[in-house]
């Protein structure tokens, strides 16, 4: 039977299921919320630009919000193990709202980027207590319903945040981008209030798991003194401040300055110091953000690794495969915009049935098959006709969602069924960490792959961005369509080496079960 194990009665009737019902509904709102608000603001920049101006510096409405969220994610983790989901999340969807109706009252560029910043850390902390109470609130035999339904309201959101962005400044004002969360996070946040009721409890955080969250009214406290929460706040600041440093010189480098320019170089540099500084931090803390055991314990490391490798393969679909479908194919944005949606069809249903899979031949065996799965689809990319058909990379994509939802999901749901309550939140943020992390390594990493390709095979002549437009204009020729075609082709290959490194890591440090927690 793989590495499931069955559950004991309590666990499975936890929580009424009619308050169940409701707390699910806020967590898909809430999910919606972040899921839209990273893709949103895309179409609505030349509107925005044309109102506050600040074009030089407008690519921070995206980079600040995605460094936000990422260097929140450890600290959201370790905050909700220690005080709790309900408190953690409410704080979070409190700050994004008013992040939200901040953006909307911006009144120059600089206010809208450091809003949007605010707006940020408030979705670290949605996006990684969701994932956890989702955990929480059903015992494992369940957990792939609820996280298919996660997964369907993300990449829906996703893919329809341009199109909205797009209507809203149409016809709209481009405010109204940051103003629908407003009464969409105030259901949310109601439901979250009125039908989450977490029991007190007398264990200090980190010693003994947690009973599982419930949606039944609140349980009266035992009497007994109760150890005080010792927050790890000097730990909190080096973490986000080396992320910070860090992230900032990968999305920068090789855009504002040259990888090896003194600020590219003075921000690495700076990173790595304070990458020092929080190993000496956390390493004399009591009850440290990022605690040691972490990467100690063979199953979370090598799943923090394989989703990190996730998140670099896929910057390959979401980044270039909507260029490749324009310059390359010369179809409408729209109809690109189609052929990257369709992994949006198979990842849920695939990740919705991956339970039937794992609990035959366990989890890890099930993410290596559908990992090396999307390790072959991606190496077929590169062996495209040119100029294609849309119907080939569409195909392509509706099988890479499949083998990715058969991958990511078994990982998740198996990672979160190795620890206790006490220290879920810990484990989730720090998968989710990991992933935005290699997204935001591959962006930078194969930005850079890219733009060398072109650069050979024009002659040294501009960028992707550069040449793109170019295109658009109708001024390039048909060699500059080849040459993106080898560019993509070229990042397809880092792909699948991405999703290789995946599969070895899983092969080599994950143990083939997975020492999965009676519950």
């Amino acid at each position: 039977m793989g590495d499931v194990q069955p559950v004991t009665r309590e666990a499975a009737q936890a929580a009424a299921p009619h308050r169940r019902g409701a707390v699910v509904a806020a967590l898909m709102l809430s999910m919606a919320l972040a899921a839209l608000d990273s893709t949103v603001v895309s179409t609505a920049v030349p509107q925005i630009v044309g109102d506050l101006g600040g074009f030089s510096v407008f690519s921070w409405l995206f980079s600040g919000y995605l460094l936000a969220v990422t260097v929140t994610l450890p600290v959201y983790g370790k905050l909700s193990d220690t005080f709790g989901r309900k408190p953690v999340l409410v704080a979070g969807a409190a700050l994004f709202l008013l992040g939200s109706l901040l953006c909307a009252l911006a009144w120059n560029m600089g206010a809208l980027i450091a809003f949007r910043v605010a707006q940020g850390l408030g979705g670290g902390a949605l996006q990684g207590t969701v994932q956890t109470l989702a955990a929480d609130l059903y015992p494992l035999k369940e957990r792939p319903k609820i996280q298919s339904k996660l997964s369907t309201v993300w990449a829906v959101s996703a893919v329809a945040g341009p199109g909205l962005g797009g209507i809203l400044a149409a016809y709209a004002d481009w405010r109204w981008i940051f103003l629908v969360n407003l009464p969409i996070g105030a259901v949310a946040l109601w439901l979250i209030v009125r039908h989450l009721h977490e029991p007190q409890r007398e264990s200090p955080p980190g010693r003994n798991p947690r009973p599982r969250a419930r949606t039944g009214p609140p349980t009266r406290a035992r009497t007994g003194s109760r150890p005080r929460a010792r927050v790890d706040w000097a730990g909190a600041l080096a973490v986000f401040a080396c992320g910070g440093v860090l992230l900032v010189a990968l999305v920068q480098g090789g855009v504002a300055w040259p990888w090896l320019s003194g600020p590219s170089l003075a921000l690495f540099a700076a990173g790595l110091a304070l990458a020092g500084l929080v190993v000496v931090v956390e390493r004399r803390a009591a009850d440290p953000i990022i605690p040691s055991w972490v990467w100690r314990r063979r199953t979370i490391a090598a799943v923090n690794l394989a989703l990190g490798a996730l998140g670099l393969l896929m910057v390959a679909p979401t980044v270039f495969l909507p260029t490749y479908a324009q310059s390359v194919l010369g179809l409408e944005p729209v109809t690109a915009g189609f052929v990257l949606s369709v992994w949006t069809l198979s990842w849920p249903l695939s990740a919705a049935l991956s339970q039937h899979v794992y609990r035959r031949i366990g989890f890890r065996d099930t993410a290596l098959l559908g990992i090396g799965t999307a390790t072959l689809i991606l190496l077929a990319f590169p062996l495209l006709p040119y100029p294609g058909a849309a119907w080939q990379p569409a195909l392509l994509m509706l099988l890479l969602g499949a083998a990715l939802g058969l991958f990511q999901l078994p990982l998740l749901v198996g990672v979160q069924s190795t620890v206790g309550w006490s220290e879920r939140g810990t484990t989730t943020a720090s998968v989710l960490f990991c992933r935005q992390t290699g997204q935001t390594i591959g962006a930078s990493v194969f930005g850079a792959v890219a733009n060398g390709v072109l650069a050979a095979r024009l002659g040294g002549a501009g960028d992707l961005d550069s040449v793109t437009r170019a295109l658009d204009a109708g001024t390039a020729p048909d060699a500059t369509r080849h040459a993106i075609a080898s560019a993509v082709h070229a990042v397809y290959l880092g792909a699948a080496c991405a999703a290789a490194l995946a599969f070895l890591v899983l092969l080599c440090v994950a143990p083939r079960r997975f020492p999965v927690l009676t519950e």
